[in-house]
């Protein structure tokens, strides 16, 4: 007889993690609550498919983008310090937090890449399936409501079954006006052993946004045009697609071992990024565009979506190992 899933708490160079595991498909993911709640390792038969932190306590001590790390309230950049919401212009407070920025100083990620203050509520494993389920009270949180000032509840699941890591996402709207979102991932794959000049990826994506010197959208788009699949050799990619055809996964395959990633139907918008000197692909599964809030309001981003007064927005997005 087959060996259940299992969900546990333990102690990785003395920090919390939450550890599933799937041993009939040999699939383990380990979270780390307090840095993030990032999933920052994802194994199959021992082969890690994430681009992880090489030790978890330095890592705590110095964060670092790794695994698959959530961007909120904004993701990717805003072009200033400040966004248009419901017709207002809100001005984000960076003396009260520190704001990421880009090298072209604008800010970027959000405000909750690496945070500590994700609390796990609930592990359930059976004999199909394990999952940890996890949430983030925001409107408790001053510093972050000077930014941006919708109240809200986060409430992040990380399931295993059959082979597959799903993550969803649940954002609940405390506050009495309509909460715009332009949230994402930002997950960091790789085929591990294999140089990424001989990696292929296959993007089910039909438009491509032009983007600013900043690599923020202009507005214009053109039709998807790389071919298919894309050889990464001699290609960096650092670009937003729209048109996602939800019914397809976006994958990344080398030597009969393949990453697939399929998003719901609320993620329309796709980040690629594949820098040409790291062995690493990270497809980001977006709400809106870069900049969405600010380019929704001067029309030329007509997608933007939002979570009703008293509401509750949810999507997930799956991540499916092959041939490892």
């Amino acid at each position: 007889m087959p060996e259940s899933c299992s969900a546990q708490r333990v102690a990785v160079d003395s920090i919390e993690t939450v550890r599933l595991a799937d041993p009939a498909h040999a699939i383990e993911v380990s979270i780390c609550p307090s840095v993030g709640n990032i999933a920052y390792d994802l194994r199959v038969r021992n082969q890690p498919i994430l681009m992880s932190p090489p030790s978890l306590g330095a890592w705590k001590q110095k964060p670092s983008q790794a695994g698959i790390p959530f961007l909120a309230p904004w993701a990717n950049r805003l072009d200033s310090d400040g966004y248009w919401a419901n017709g207002k212009r809100y001005n984000l407070n960076p003396g009260v937090v520190d704001i990421r920025r880009d090298p072209n100083g604008q800010p970027i990620h959000g405000l909750l890449l690496f945070t500590s203050a994700w609390h796990v509520d609930r592990l359930h494993a059976d004999e199909h399936s394990a999952e940890a389920v996890s949430s983030l009270e925001f409107w408790r949180h001053p510093e972050w409501m000077a930014q941006f000032p919708f109240a809200h509840t986060i409430r992040m699941t990380h399931r295993l079954y059959g082979g597959t890591l799903e993550v969803r996402t649940a954002i609940e709207n405390h506050s009495d006006q309509p909460m715009p979102l332009v949230i994402g991932f930002h997950p960091w794959y790789q085929i591990p052993g294999v140089h990424r000049d001989q990696w292929k990826i296959h993007l089910p994506v039909r438009e491509h946004y032009t983007l600013s010197e900043k690599f923020t959208p202009t507005g214009e788009t053109k039709p998807f045009d790389l071919p298919d699949p894309t050889p990464l050799a001699g290609r960096d990619l650092d670009d937003v697609f729209g048109g996602v055809d939800h019914a397809q996964e976006f994958s990344l395959e080398a030597e009969g071992r393949k990453v697939s990633v399929r998003y719901g139907e609320k993620f329309p918008i796709a980040v690629v990024y594949a820098p040409s000197k790291r062995d690493v692909v990270c497809f980001e599964p977006m709400t809106g565009v870069t900049n969405g809030f600010n380019l929704a309001h001067a029309g030329i981003f007509k997608g933007l979506e939002s979570v009703p007064p008293g509401a509750t927005w949810t999507e997930s997005f799956w991540i499916r190992p092959s041939g490892f």
